[in-house]
């Protein structure tokens, strides 16, 4: 099946259930990563600062809890612009270790940029960039025998509810070896208004993140979306941790999508569930690690104890 025809399918599933749904991976086409580069650069979107103060920071205390005594590589899954990344390569880099970057990303044009902007700032960096789904790309991973760091930053975990954590994480363990690491990025429970800040911003780049997915749509799916007829809204739990985001359907209509001839119908203030961003507690985390098998190394977090980036072994 092709992207065309996966993406066209889980459209058509989540516009149709009961509860209509929109996957967050479908944020991420040229245009969407482009928006979320913004959304980084928002002050009152704390994850990327906190994350790049850790890998910045701390990058010499987390290489020195690796016990690689071979070549070794750092496989990235959805890296984006890898800025972040760069903090922990540079101090490899200046150790003459010996390493190969592997950044897997869904979109070319992010990948291309980082390649880029690596050789520019890491000239000696050897890189093996990989285009597309990350977890099609697992066996040959896994099969390559190579010892490995996987890093998945960001806080992304948090997007998975907790039946599809265990599936993620056991698909992590399916492509690593005894010895082996994982480097996840967890966002820490806090101040709820700091949270809400943070996915609800006030110059509306979070909304155009979220209405991109239907102008997306109706780019690759010949959909017919009215756009400026949706609207987002954000809802952050401070009891379980999670921030709900949506599409609102601003009046009564129907909406048309040409790929699979289908139509759907919204009822006014109807929902479209886009995004789960859940933050965790240390202790959600060393029990979510357990469960799955992983013995937790260290937790490296920031100054404000907002986010952590956590080292797991098997």
């Amino acid at each position: 099946m092709t992207d065309l025809q996966t993406f066209a399918r889980d459209i058509h599933k989540g516009l149709s259930a009961p509860q209509k749904h929109i996957s967050s991976k479908y944020f991420y086409d040229d245009i969407g990563s482009g928006i979320f580069q913004d959304i980084m650069k928002m002050p009152e979107y704390y994850p990327t600062p906190c994350e790049f103060e850790i890998l910045s920071l701390q990058g010499e205390n987390i290489i020195q809890k690796l016990a690689f005594n071979k070549p070794f590589q750092i496989v990235e899954f959805g890296a984006g612009d890898g800025i972040k990344t760069r903090q922990l390569l540079k101090k490899l880099v200046e150790r003459q270790v010996d390493f190969t970057y592997v950044p897997i990303d869904i979109s070319s044009k992010a990948i291309e940029e980082l390649t880029a902007n690596m050789h520019a700032h890491l000239p000696g960096l050897k890189i093996s960039p990989m285009i597309g789904n990350y977890f099609s790309m697992m066996e040959e991973l896994a099969a390559s025998g190579v010892p490995s760091l996987l890093l998945f930053l960001g806080g992304n975990i948090g997007n998975y509810e907790a039946h599809e954590v265990n599936s993620l994480l056991a698909d992590f363990r399916k492509c690593m070896n005894p010895g082996d690491y994982l480097l996840t990025g967890f966002d820490l429970q806090k101040n709820p208004a700091t949270v809400r800040c943070a996915y609800d911003d006030p110059k509306g780049i979070t909304k155009a993140f979220n209405i991109n997915l239907l102008h997306r749509i109706n780019r690759e799916l010949g959909g017919s979306f009215k756009t400026n007829q949706f609207d987002f809204y954000s809802h952050y739990n401070p009891v379980n941790g999670e921030v709900r985001s949506y599409l609102v359907s601003l009046v009564p209509q129907k909406v048309h999508v040409r790929h699979t001839d289908k139509c759907y119908d919204f009822d006014r203030n109807e929902l479209i569930w886009t995004e789960l961003s859940k933050k965790y507690t240390l202790s959600e985390i060393e029990e979510v690690a357990a469960a799955n098998g992983f013995r937790v190394v260290e937790h490296f977090q920031d100054c404000k104890a907002y986010f952590t980036d956590s080292l797991w072994t098997l």
